[in-house]
Order: C-alpha cells, then sequence, then structure tokens
C-alpha cells in the first residue's frame, strides 16, 4: 500500500508542483480500485485513485471527459500517470444519497434529493449519448438480448442453484430467451448507466448531486438506471414514492426526446427491468456472500428477497413465463427468506460472547467460571506483520497493518472458516437462551494478528447478530495501547 501512496503523492506532486499536506486512505468498496484524499495545504483535497484494470481506466477517462465537455454532474480528471493506473480527480466528498437518506429519513428534502438525482440521470442518459463513441466501453456496447441473458443466467447459477431446489432448466433458459426478446425491443436506447444507485450519488452541501462509477456504462433502455435507483434494497423507498419518482422521471425525460413519451409502454417494460435488476442484485450477493462468504452480503440476501417478493405481489408479469414463475415463487417462499435470515438478539437476549486476543508467550488468560464454552483460535498460522520493521510497534489496529493482513496474508480466508464455526454456535445460543460464550485468537505476541482477528469478529457478531460482545484485548491492555 505505501507504494500505491508513493505514486499518488508524486502524481499529485507533478501535477500542483507542490507537497500534499496529507492523505488519507479511503475504505475499500465493492471494487478492486483503492481510493485516497489528498488534502493541501489551502485545506482543499482531491480525489487519487489506483486501479489495476487500466482498460476500465480508460473508458473511466473517456466517459468522464465526454460528459464534461457537455456539462453533465460528473468527476473532473486533473492527472493520469504514464501508466494509466493512476490519477487525480474532483472531490465530491463523502456524503451520498443513501447516506443522506438513511440520516434524515423519508423526508420531503430527501425525495428532492431523489428527484433531482433522476432529472439529471435523464440529461446524462439523453446528452450524454449524442456523440458518444460505444467501441470505448468496457465489455458490451450494448445492453441487448445477451447482456440480459447474462444477468439472467448471474441469478441462476449464484443463486437460484444453490438454494438445490428442483426446476425445469431448460424451461427456464427458454422463458430467459422469451423475456429478452421482449425487454430487447425498446422504443428508447441511450446511455445507460447500468449501477446508477445511491451509493454512486454523491449530495455536495448546496444539495447538487453528482455521479460516479459510470465506468461500466453502454448503450440500452433507459428504463433500467431508474429500476435500479426506484428498487435498491438497501433504500427500501415506499410505494408511493417509486410511482411518484418514476413519473417525475418520464416528465424530466420526455422534453429531451424528439418525439411524445408512449408512457404506457415505457412503463410497461420499465417493471421488467426492474425485475432484471432485482435477480442481478441477487447474483451478485449470492456470488458475494455464498461463494465468497462475505457477512455483509449475505446479511443483504434476506432485504432482496424481500423487495422481489413485494415487487411480484404488486405487478404481476406481463408475458407469461410459466417456469420461470415458478422458480421466482420458490425464492421468495417463506422458508427460503427465513433461511437466509440470521437469528438476531434483542435487549432481552441475556447472550454475551467474550472475544479476546493473546498472546501464546504468555498463555490463554480466559477462566470460564460461568460454563459458557468457547472456541480458541490460532492466528500463527497467519504471516506475521510483526517481522517487518514499519510495524513492529504497530497494532492490528494500524492502518498499516490492517492493510498488511487483509491484502498480503490469508487472513481473510481464515477468517471467514472463523465465522462459519462461531455463527453456528452463536445462533444456537441466542434461540436456547444462553448467557455466555468465549471466542479467543491468541498469536506470538498478542500484538498483530490476533488484535485484527478478535476486532474483525466483533464487527462481524454485531452487524449479523446485534448480540452484546465484551472485547479484551490482554496484552495491548497491559500495555495501555488500546482502550475499548
Amino acid at each position: 500500500m505505501q507504494e500505491r501512496v508513493n505514486h499518488i503523492k508524486d502524481l499529485y506532486s507533478k501535477t500542483y508542483h507542490k507537497e500534499p499536506r496529507n492523505i488519507d486512505i479511503l475504505p475499500q468498496a465493492g471494487s478492486e480500485r483503492r481510493y485516497f484524499r489528498i488534502w493541501s495545504d489551502a485545506n482543499d483535497s482531491v480525489i487519487g485513485t489506483y486501479g489495476a484494470n487500466i482498460p476500465e481506466n480508460e473508458t473511466f477517462f473517456y466517459f468522464s471527459e465526454h460528459f464534461q465537455k457537455k456539462h453533465l454532474p460528473v468527476a473532473n480528471i486533473y492527472a493520469v500517470s504514464e501508466d494509466r493506473q493512476y490519477y487525480l480527480q474532483e472531490d465530491f466528498g463523502d456524503v451520498s444519497l443513501i447516506s443522506r437518506l438513511e440520516s434524515e429519513g423519508y423526508t420531503p428534502e430527501v425525495y428532492n434529493l431523489f428527484k433531482r438525482s433522476l432529472e439529471e440521470l435523464a440529461r446524462l442518459q439523453v446528452t450524454g449519448d449524442q456523440g458518444l463513441d460505444y467501441n470505448k466501453c468496457l465489455t458490451n456496447k450494448e445492453f441487448g438480448k445477451q447482456a440480459i441473458m447474462a444477468d439472467l443466467l448471474y441469478f441462476k447459477y449464484y443463486f437460484l442453484d444453490a438454494l438445490r431446489k428442483p426446476y425445469d432448466k431448460q424451461k427456464l433458459i427458454d422463458d430467459f430467451e422469451a423475456l429478452s426478446n421482449y425487454l430487447t425491443h425498446t422504443d428508447h436506447k441511450f446511455f445507460m448507466f447500468r449501477d446508477f444507485q445511491s451509493r454512486n450519488i454523491q449530495v455536495m452541501p448546496d444539495n447538487s448531486v453528482h455521479f460516479i462509477d459510470y465506468q461500466g456504462g453502454m448503450k440500452g433502455a433507459p428504463q433500467y438506471d431508474v429500476a435500479s435507483l426506484l428498487w435498491q434494497a438497501r433504500a427500501a423507498l415506499p410505494e408511493d414514492w417509486k410511482h411518484n419518482l418514476l413519473q417525475d422521471y418520464m416528465n424530466a425525460l420526455e422534453p429531451l426526446l424528439n418525439k411524445p413519451l408512449n408512457k404506457l409502454t415505457f412503463v410497461s417494460q420499465y417493471y421488467g427491468y426492474v425485475l432484471i435488476r432485482l435477480l442481478q442484485v441477487l447474483g451478485a450477493y449470492g456470488f458475494r456472500g455464498l461463494f465468497e462468504r462475505k457477512a455483509h452480503f449475505l446479511t443483504s440476501i434476506p432485504l432482496a428477497l424481500k423487495n422481489l417478493k413485494a415487487f411480484l405481489q404488486t405487478y404481476p408479469m406481463s408475458i407469461a413465463l410459466l417456469e420461470f414463475e415458478k422458480v421466482l415463487q420458490i425464492c421468495v417462499d417463506d422458508e427460503i427468506i427465513q433461511q437466509f435470515t440470521p437469528v438476531q438478539a434483542t435487549h432481552e437476549t441475556p447472550l454475551v460472547v467474550k472475544v479476546c486476543s493473546f498472546s501464546y508467550k504468555k498463555g490463554l488468560p480466559v477462566k470460564d467460571e460461568e460454563n459458557g464454552g468457547g472456541f480458541v483460535f490460532d492466528c500463527r498460522g497467519i504471516l506475521n506483520p510483526g517481522r517487518i520493521e514499519s510495524m513492529k510497534k504497530l497494532t492490528g489496529r494500524d492502518k498499516e497493518v490492517i492493510q498488511f493482513l487483509e491484502q498480503q496474508t490469508k487472513m481473510p480466508e481464515f477468517l471467514h472458516s472463523v465465522f462459519d464455526v462461531v455463527d453456528i454456535t452463536v445462533e444456537d445460543f441466542i434461540k436456547r437462551g444462553f448467557t455466555s460464550l468465549h471466542v479467543s485468537f491468541g498469536c506470538t505476541g498478542g500484538q498483530h494478528r490476533s488484535v485484527y482477528a478478535a476486532d474483525a469478529l466483533v464487527r462481524h457478531l454485531r452487524n449479523k447478530f446485534k448480540v452484546k460482545v465484551q472485547l479484551n484485548h490482554y496484552v495491548q491492555e497491559e500495555k495501555n495501547w488500546i482502550n475499548e
């Protein structure tokens, strides 16, 4: 990571002919790109980005330049390194549309932010489409039948098949083909953002909105992007918001067209794209959660299933696809939703999970006087950051150590296995009313690996089970380095 920081610092210095005051490493999101906030002496900031996927970077550069010339709400690119892996871009801050929704709720002010986002989306789609070279797209030039089939198969392989429920595979593929054909014949095709969700919409203090992460865009039906925003499971917009915002979008889109908008046909196909988007999201959650074992995505699956169930109950399919409908009903069955819904603690739940880190040199300090039982995990099989000079005096809570363990060791795989084992017991203990469970992590000095692992388990348990947790870093508390 330090090498990447140095490259970003060099690019900044060459561009602005001065050294940055400070560089913050920003949290990693869903992609492999890494972001850095670079501060100047004047307290201004730009975002530095590292991306190893050069074709993806080139697409982003091209789209950004094209959209900027048309005064669309996207980032300025200030500088690009010679190897095309590092670049500086405009900083829109840390406030996204989803964060405004979660902090303020379903207020008129937040509704207006969604409306403004859709109005700007219509401009981006239609105006941005004009003169755009779709040969520059990262993958497909157009979201046509092939791309729609890819989203449906993504859902099939990474979610549906993981349920291990019987269905007629050939009939389902035939239904996928029929739905893809129906949605391909749309009246309008413009620039399609592809991942237009509230996390990718930044809100400035003046309530202007700006878009990020559009490098996956291609030519396609404008309804797909609207569906992505209005039916985002995490946002959980009320039905009246969804209906009214769709009307707001169509009112913004029509003046940009060369002909009147056939709203009846537009809405009919819109709901087809809502279904495609909901299934694509389920496929993504299945891949990240069921196959990569990432807890955040696992806990998102029941939200996505409830979102899909609500859609199917309100908006029946406009074409007859019998096997597809059968499969969808399998997915939204209460038994399946319950299967993915973790048992969660309440204020009355007596269970307390006691997590600690310790040093094997000093021995395990835990005494199980309550007969709570538990686990002891040995972290010494993970590469030790303490062997590296720059990290010897750091702990498992310092950025450099965290990044080393996450990116250069097998700690993520180790923790996936730990979570699988501990989750079984925590869920059972919550159901049975047990009061105590110990989980201990040991390493050579009780300073790096065990501290990081204990912190990671605490975050996981609080996020997934909402259970009470007590955390002790025994060696570090002796040194007064860490206070919890």
